[in-house]
């Protein structure tokens, strides 16, 4: 067992003059990725700095503002950084490999260390005095380089999944355009005030898509109703912008609940049950769907969130996801927001955009490729995060053995 600062240095170099030493970028913690080693983004020494401090190739840095966002990235490269960005080195090669150092800093229990130590409301701090303190068990070297190598071998393989991530976007979404903006090559075609279509698809609008029910299609109630003195931690879920991605709903661990006495005042035109459709009005973009899921139980949406309750023998869901989460949709949507810093398009705006629709026999074969590729995606997701948990779980799992039983680990 040996304390981090016994074999780490925090190297906190100085370079005053970056630019007439040929040193071209800057990292700040905006550059560098969570639970990502790879800094892919700079800013040019040429377009001035007050940063001074220097890191070199070979050295962790270590974000020890809101560690929380758990930064950590290995340079490869030379550069200036923020200074709350910690720049960390062996202090020896033949006690610790520097190639292991980013995976002890990116481990569980070093977070949960710096995160102990941390100072302040808004943006609190760690600092060096207090990481050097950071206790764990250290292989021999021979060990240590065995264990580098899988560890950067993981890396490997999470890096070409995001490579692939990256390109798998940029195709994903030529599917849904190709399928939702242009139709079927094979049909003939009729012009519209929104492009060339299909002659047997309609062009409708989504209050033609939802059943023929009262408060199937509405916004979250506004503030007179919907007050945040009623919020809780426990209770009826309440469904905000945040939830809401093309990648579909994600509840996460802080969330917030809506009182059950006043859930029971509102419920019947605001509840959200799951399969219902949700789209998203402010933002940028606005215009973002995706369906309730069937392990939520029902909750509440907020006025900047459209609840629809889609008519399924008119309808897929999968098909009008397609069509809103594109970029030709969200182009259009952009063109009828208002706002600045944070665009809205309006109900009004929204219940007018034209959509257009094939009959549900083709919407079914025109959703197909992409729930195949989407199959396929979801597996290689299942594979990077099986390498992801061997990168980040190999020495949360070692700092939590007993000092006096590592003989037998």
């Amino acid at each position: 067992m040996v304390k981090f600062g016994e074999v780490v240095k925090n190297a906190n170099l100085v370079e005053r003059d970056p630019e007439a030493n040929g040193i071209e970028r800057i990292v700040g913690l905006e550059h560098i990725d969570p639970e990502n080693l790879h800094i892919r983004r700079w800013n040019a020494v040429a377009d001035g700095t007050s940063f001074s401090r220097k890191f070199v190739p070979g050295q962790t840095l270590f974000g020890k503002r809101r560690a929380y966002q758990r930064k950590v990235a290995y340079a490869e490269f030379e550069g200036i950084c923020s200074g709350d960005i910690l720049t960390f080195e062996p202090k020896s090669n033949e006690v610790l490999l520097s190639e292991l150092l980013p995976f002890i800093c990116q481990s569980d229990a070093f977070f949960d260390h710096a995160l102990d130590t941390s100072a302040g409301s808004l943006s609190p701090r760690t600092s060096w005095t207090a990481l050097k303190d950071f206790e764990f068990p250290l292989p021999p070297l021979n060990e240590q380089k065995s264990i580098a190598e899988i560890l950067w071998a993981a890396d490997e393989v999470v890096e070409s999944y995001v490579d692939v991530s990256q390109k798998e976007k940029v195709v994903e979404e030529r599917i849904k355009i190709e399928l939702t903006q242009k139709g079927n090559q094979k049909h003939r075609f009729k012009d519209t005030e929104i492009g060339k279509f299909p002659e047997n698809w309609k062009i409708v609008t989504i209050r033609d898509l939802v059943i023929n029910e009262q408060h199937s299609l509405l916004a979250g109630p506004f503030g007179t109703i919907f007050k945040a003195k009623d919020f809780r931690e426990e209770g009826v879920p309440i469904i905000q912008l945040r939830h809401i991605s093309e990648e579909g709903f994600s509840w996460g661990d802080k969330n917030t609940y809506m009182d059950f006495a006043v859930y029971e005042k509102l419920h019947k035109p605001y509840t959200v049950q799951p399969g219902d459709f949700l789209l998203t009005k402010l933002g940028d973009p606005p215009g973002v769907a995706c369906l309730y899921p069937s392990d939520m139980p029902p909750g509440m949406v907020t006025p900047d969130v459209v609840r629809a309750k889609l008519n399924r023998d008119v309808v897929l869901p999968e098909y009008l996801l397609m069509f809103f989460n594109n970029a030709v949709t969200r182009k259009r949507l952009m063109q009828l927001t208002k706002g600045g810093t944070r665009p809205r398009v309006s109900l009004d705006e929204l219940f007018k955009l034209k959509i257009p629709l094939p009959p549900i026999d083709e919407q079914a074969s025109l959703i197909q490729p992409l729930t195949l590729f989407r199959k396929n995606k979801s597996l290689r997701e299942s594979a990077r995060k099986s390498a992801k948990m061997i990168m980040n779980g190999f020495f949360g799992k070692v700092s939590s053995v007993n000092p006096t039983e590592t003989g037998n680990v």
